[in-house]
């Protein structure tokens, strides 16, 4: 029964979905632009419902008087400035009165306007999705056409440090939530002639503007066609979010790993571009995503790339330490507690006792307790306003941690256990990385508890499989590894000097392969 009014559901929605957009097609497509410049007025708002944010100044040209003209706006959308300065006041100025058979139209658009990209167009349609933009929209008495001026102004954050991506050294420009100004951002680090941006449009009714760049002859043309063929076949009402796209392009939506890579970084993007992967920029977010992406650079900082190579080294190989004590630390505890008491040193083993000696739950209830209650005060701090948010975290947990030492709910060292892995988990540069951690966890620690050792070599084994089994964009999500390509571990968990990082990584099916643009060797080696 289930299944027949599943589909019946999936019916009746795609109908009213087709029929609402019959309805918006109706009212714009195949409509052509009046020469009444009051009847284009009426239906552009009549279309916006008399919307109050809707600005419309009817005017007369002063070089023929006769000819009406009329103006159309959002509120906050548009700049002021450029409208009054170098829309209307030189329409508006009084100048030698032209005779009719010189075109008015072509004269507008070629020397009375002012800005620098306008519009023609004949479809009604072409015009309202240019003011829903943030153009204006001009029409002239007498003429069934109208121009769309780019006069867009609205209120914008500026360019400020990465909150989420810091680091000593480096960059401190991070992404905003203006397209113009993110492209621009990875344009100034990146002056290369074949860096290509490719714009659409994704959302049936938001119509969210999204970029998709690549360096023309580096990044393989293959991935960039099915990023674009993906995004292409996104239907949905809205896109505010990368990470709307993000989980509708991706290879596999049944995996915890993130296939795909966002960053708030321009310097990041820009190195990524460079390594021939594809970036993906959406209006509306300061996340830029990234791919193909594997599973070592989840693990990598843009730092990384700025300090002494031994330094880079050292710090990569402790996040992975960092990564092993996060996702396994209480499945061990729980696993030598409950089943290999005996695999601890004696006077550990005592310790171990007589701390639970009051404790009145089996190992996996207390650690899953305080495993939860540590997650629900981290989400609770990043809710928190800013200065009080890591307060109530550091706070919350020394309190919580210490009253139920002495209530004898939980054992000393099983706070320190948590301890230790809630700082493992902020050693990842990547926050979707350390999410998918800490929802691992939770099996492993279920694992632990029903076989102990055996369980959680079992379940590692498992995670491996599927790891291997993964794919980002035709990538192998564990590359260079697995397949093994020894020229590509270079730059995985360890970095090597930059000389010796000379060709780009294999794994990503670069068209040019060689870093060093043919200052070596007199040409670039292309990949055959």
């Amino acid at each position: 029964m289930r299944k027949p009014r599943a589909r019946r559901e999936r019916r009746k929605a795609e109908i009213l979905k087709k029929n609402s957009e019959e309805k918006v097609n109706r009212k714009t497509e195949g409509v052509r632009v009046f020469e009444d410049v009051k009847k284009n007025a009426k239906y552009i708002s009549d279309l916006m419902g008399d919307s109050s944010d809707l600005i419309t100044r009817f005017f007369t040209i002063q070089y023929t008087p006769d000819r009406k003209a009329a103006l159309i706006a959002l509120d906050g959308m548009v700049d002021s400035t450029t409208i009054d300065q170098h829309i209307l006041k030189p329409l508006m100025r009084e100048g030698e009165k032209i005779e009719t058979k010189i075109d008015l139209w072509e004269m507008t658009y070629k020397s009375l306007v002012e800005v620098g990209e306008n519009t023609p167009t004949e479809k009604m349609k072409v015009l309202v999705e240019a003011l829903l933009s943030g153009d204006v929209i001009l029409f002239i008495d007498g003429y069934a056409k109208g121009m769309a001026i780019d006069a867009k102004g609205w209120k914008q954050r500026g360019v400020e440090d990465p909150r989420s991506e810091s680091v000593v050294r480096g960059s401190r420009e991070g992404f905003t939530e203006t397209l113009r100004v993110d492209t621009a951002l990875i344009r100034r680090r990146l002056k290369d002639p074949d860096l290509r941006l490719k714009d659409m449009k994704v959302g049936e009714r938001t119509k969210t503007d999204v970029t998709i760049m690549h360096i023309e002859g580096v990044a393989d043309e293959k991935i960039v066609k099915k990023v674009q063929s993906r995004i292409e076949k996104i239907d949905i009402d809205g896109v505010l979010e990368s990470g709307y796209i993000e989980e509708m392009i991706q290879d596999t939506n049944w995996s915890p790993f993130p296939v795909i890579q966002n960053t708030e970084r321009p310097d990041v993007v820009v190195g990524h571009l460079l390594e021939g992967k594809v970036a993906v920029v959406v209006d509306g977010t300061p996340n830029v995503l990234i791919m193909p992406a594997v599973f070592a650079q989840f693990y990598h900082s843009a730092g990384d790339y700025y300090e002494q190579y031994m330094i880079a080294t050292f710090l990569r190989l402790l996040r992975l330490f960092a990564f092993f004590i996060a996702l396994s630390l209480p499945a061990f505890y729980i696993a030598f507690i409950a089943f290999h008491p005996d695999m601890v040193p004696g006077d550990l083993a005592m310790a171990m006792a007589a701390g639970r000696s009051t404790v009145p739950f089996p190992s996996i209830v207390e650690a899953v307790l305080m495993e939860i209650s540590v997650e629900i005060l981290r989400e609770a701090s990043i809710r928190l306003p800013g200065p009080i948010g890591p307060t109530i975290g550091i706070v919350g947990a020394l309190v919580i941690g210490e009253s139920s030492v002495n209530a004898g709910l939980v054992s000393p060292l099983m706070v320190i256990v948590v301890a230790l892995t809630t700082i493992s988990s902020y050693a990842n540069p990547s926050y979707n990385a350390a999410i998918s951690l800490r929802l691992i966890r939770f099996p492993m620690m279920i694992a632990a508890s029903i076989m102990g050792l055996y369980g959680i070599m079992l379940f590692m084994l498992l995670l491996l499989l599927h790891l291997i089994k993964i794919r980002s964009f035709g990538v192998p999500y564990l590359s260079p590894f697995s397949p093994l390509r020894l020229s590509d571990v270079k730059d995985s968990l360890i970095r090597v000097p930059w000389p010796l990082m000379n060709k780009r990584p294999v794994i990503f099916r670069p068209g040019d392969d060689s870093r060093e643009g043919g200052t070596s060797h007199g040409k670039r080696r292309k990949r055959q």
